[in-house]
Formats: structure tokens, C-alpha cells, sequence
């Protein structure tokens, strides 16, 4: 049987998470590619040797060269680090834009016909930056957001409700971060409109916890940060492309008029397929909701701005 090839750069948490979901999927071949000798390795070899157990059919291997990931389909870069104490925020900037840089120079040099699906954050600055750097299109230049922030919201939605999750439909859009705008106009339990499930209060502190859902998971950790769901939403959108399904699932893609916006990448619901982002259509927004998604936009803008990235 012939599968697609994912490299995952970068074989920390989320990397490893989401290399291990597709391989548990048999989404494709996964290549996974870090820095560190032997870590990539190790935790591709260990992923083998749960193959017997779950009987999937694609591989996982481990490499530091990026002559390993020659061919791949998709690209997908976790490799970053996160903000440290007594770091700035143009610091986490700078940093992790050198580190998507040198990524996205060599991935794409390895396999010039792939789809990028950022993952480092700041989320929404690195993929722009990843667009810019890679010369491709960007249509298959994305990034993972929305997926996440919107798994967590439904999940904050169902707790709330006692509903079962699968009856549970919930988008957040904007940036990735504490300026995202989760939407319960547009979110459903058994097809009904959240604002008729739940009272204003109810609602706002399931978007406080939906805002706040990744430095929750920080807080609880002591050290490190989310995985699970990140690496989960990651395997989400690779299958969607691998599998050219048109799914329309938010995610982070370049906004080229929609919404009042302009070059700015910003999660909203985005068509998928092989191709990559096939279609960016615009939901009607109200205009306090339309006013939010154009503030959380501007912070965006202005991190690009810090980065020297302006059009």
C-alpha cells in the first residue's frame, strides 16, 4: 500500500504527539527530524515498536538531515522554543523566527512540492513568516490554531452543558492566542445555537476558559506545555489534506480581503485538500464580532511589523 510522507520537524511534545497520532491513523509515512543526535531516533524507534500492537502500516523514522525528508507532502514545523523568563516578546520573536527561517529554507529545498503547517508560535507571525520565506504559494503555506482553540471550546461548551462532545459544534477564529474570538453565535449543541443553550454568564466563562485553555494546561503542568490536543489537531488537518477531503476547518491562512483584512495570516474556516488551502470562504459576521477579529488581527500586524515582514 502506498501512503503520503509527513516530515514533522522538531521531535519534542507536540512533535512526537502528532507523529505518533498519524502513525496510529496510518495517515502517512512519517519522517521525524530534530536537532538533538538520537533524540528524533529514539522516539521514532519506540513508535515502532507499538506496530505490532496497533497494526498500522506506515512507518516512523528519526534523522537530523533533512535529506530524510526529501519528497514529503506536508511539512510540519513544531521546532521553536517557548518564552522564557526574562524574555521579551520581540526576544520570542527574533528567536523563533531565525529557527523557522533555517527550517522552512532547508524543508523546502528537500521537498519543493510540499504543504508547510506551521505550528511555532507566535503561531500566526511564524506562518506569515514561513510564507514569505518559503516562495510558495500560500495556498500551501498554513497554519495549526483554530483546530485547537476551536477542540478546546467544545470541549469547554460540553462540560458546560453535560452534552456528549460529538453533539458539539464550536469555532474560535483570530489570532492564536489571548486575543482569539470564539464565536457562539456560530457554535452549536444538537444543532442549537449556543446563546439558546446556555445564559451570557455561563457563556462568558466558557470563553474565559476557552481564551485561557493552553496557560490552564501551563499552569497545572508546573513545566512544559500542551501536546496531546496540539499533536491530535496537527494529525486533524494532515489528514485532511493527505486525504484531499475538503474539510472546512479553521485554520490559519493568509487573508487576502476577506474580512476587511489585508497580508495578515489569521485562523478562520478554510477549505483543505491536497492542494493545501483551497478556499477561504467568509462567514457573515456581526459587526461586533467582525471588530473583534479585525482587533486581534492588529496585533498580529504589529508582531510582523517587529520582524521587519511588513508588505
Amino acid at each position: 500500500m502506498t501512503y503520503g510522507k509527513v516530515t514533522v520537524v522538531g521531535a519534542g511534545q507536540v512533535g512526537a504527539t502528532a507523529a505518533f497520532v498519524m502513525a496510529l491513523k496510518g495517515i502517512a509515512d512519517v519522517v521525524l527530524i530534530d536537532v538533538a543526535e538520537g533524540i528524533p531516533q529514539g522516539k521514532a524507534l519506540d513508535m515502532m515498536h507499538a506496530r505490532s500492537v496497533e497494526r498500522f502500516g506506515v512507518s516512523v523514522t528519526g534523522s537530523n538531515d533533512y535529506a530524510a525528508t526529501a519528497g514529503s507532502d506536508v511539512v510540519v514545523i513544531t521546532a521553536g522554543i517557548p518564552r522564557r523568563p526574562g524574555m521579551t516578546r520581540d526576544d520570542l520573536l527574533a528567536v523563533n523566527g531565525d529557527i523557522i527561517r533555517s527550517v522552512v529554507e532547508q524543508a523546502v529545498a528537500a521537498s519543493s512540492d510540499a504543504v508547510l503547517l506551521c505550528v511555532t508560535n507566535p503561531l500566526d507571525v511564524m506562518a506569515y513568516l514561513a510564507w514569505r520565506v518559503s516562495g510558495l504559494p500560500s495556498s500551501r503555506v498554513l497554519g495549526m490554531g483554530g483546530v485547537l482553540d476551536s477542540a478546546r471550546f467544545a470541549y469547554f461548551i460540553a462540560d458546560a452543558t453535560g452534552a456528549p462532545i460529538i453533539d458539539v459544534e464550536a469555532l474560535v477564529v483570530g489570532a492564536h492566542g489571548d486575543t482569539m474570538v470564539p464565536l457562539p453565535r456560530l457554535s452549536t449543541v444538537a444543532g442549537r445555537p449556543l446563546p439558546e443553550v446556555l445564559s451570557a454568564d455561563e457563556i462568558a466563562e466558557v470563553v474565559r476558559r476557552t481564551v485561557f485553555g493552553g496557560a490552564e494546561v501551563v499552569s497545572l503542568l508546573k513545566s512544559g506545555s500542551a501536546y496531546y490536543a496540539p499533536g491530535t489537531s496537527v494529525a486533524s488537518m494532515v489528514e485532511a489534506i493527505l486525504g484531499d477531503t475538503r474539510a472546512v476547518m479553521p485554520s490559519c491562512v493568509l487573508l487576502e480581503g476577506q474580512y476587511g483584512l489585508n497580508d495578515v495570516y489569521l485562523s478562520v474556516p478554510a477549505v483543505l485538500g491536497r492542494a493545501g488551502v483551497i478556499e477561504v470562504p467568509e462567514y457573515g459576521l456581526t459587526a461586533d464580532e467582525l471588530a473583534a477579529v479585525q482587533e486581534s488581527a492588529a496585533g498580529v500586524l504589529e508582531a510582523v511589523a517587529a520582524l521587519g515582514l511588513e508588505a
